[in-house]
């Protein structure tokens, strides 16, 4: 029996206020990657780890505050809780991974493919892995080929944000850079949405499982006050307010300075002599001879 399905029980609420954390997340992903160009050390895998966490926070809570909409009119809707929270690990470990790849190796293609890639797959595992924890009478099943083209989306929105975080300047741009990521996990979340078909069990015993309101308080606590915090953060930072670019010197594609970078260096020069300056020489030269 096939289930009637509605992502969107709040009207444009829940995608807009799902955009929205989506935008914050990569907002505070892409500035702290940049900002972490610019450090050394512990420093920069500080500031890594807190753009992984950001922006998989974000997609995550964006995920979740789109699902609040989601229903199915034949059934109850559950969430097992273990499942919901353990895509947000998965989406902050896997951010992570392609986040430090392209902070340790700077925007070199083979960096940016493999960090995009892998960032990407991060983003598509935490959805896919988040309708596996929705519980109801009955099960989901799936259209490969939109299944395909949302995991596209999710990679080439993460290639493009990762190139971004420490190819693009200056704030508005930055900002620009994440609307444009936000745009896309949203895609790619309403994208696999569209790929979904319901189908109902009805000797199935009802599943037991978390209502989506009894899931909201600890996700506005928790992601919620982290997003919170690591903007005041970026905020308080002024490399970061300034768009500050990285130093003198250093080479895009392989990082800044002695961190894997290219750094320029003053090489000394002979000054070559003019024709007039030679022949004055030879002159006094020979004036000293006689």
């Amino acid at each position: 029996m096939q289930g009637t399905v509605d992502g969107f029980g709040y009207g444009l609420v829940t995608p807009v206020v799902a955009f929205l954390m989506a935008c914050l997340g990569a907002a505070l992903g892409l500035r702290c990657t940049l900002r972490s160009l610019r450090a050394r050390g512990g420093a920069r895998a500080g500031w890594l780890s807190l753009g992984a966490t950001s922006m998989g926070s974000g997609v995550w809570t964006m995920h979740f505050v789109a699902m609040l909409g989601f229903t199915v009119e034949e059934t109850p809707v559950g969430y097992d809780r273990t499942l919901t929270f353990a895509g947000l690990g998965v989406a902050v470990v896997m951010v992570g991974i392609g986040i430090f790849i392209v902070g340790y190796q700077g925007a070199t293609r083979m960096a940016l493919v493999t960090g995009g890639t892998i960032t990407g797959l991060g983003v598509a595992s935490m959805h896919y892995l988040g309708m596996a924890g929705v519980l109801f009478a009955g099960r989901f099943a799936y259209d490969t080929l939109t299944v395909s083209l949302s995991v596209v989306i999710a990679v080439v929105a993460a290639t493009t944000a990762l190139w971004a975080a420490v190819s693009v300047h200056g704030f508005l741009a930055s900002l620009g850079a994440s609307v444009v990521m936000a745009v896309a996990v949203s895609g790619m979340h309403y994208t696999g949405m569209a790929a979904l078909h319901v189908q109902l069990d009805p000797a199935a015993l009802p599943v037991a499982g978390d209502e989506p309101a009894s899931l909201l308080l600890p996700m506005l606590v928790g992601p919620g006050c982290f997003l919170l915090l690591a903007g005041i953060v970026v905020l308080v930072d002024p490399l970061v307010v300034t768009g500050g670019g990285l130093p003198s010197g250093t080479d895009h594609r392989y990082g800044p300075g002695p961190y894997g970078g290219r750094q320029a260096s003053a090489i000394p020069v002979q000054r070559r002599r003019t024709p007039c300056e030679t022949a004055s020489q030879g002159g006094y030269r020979q004036s000293r001879d006689h």
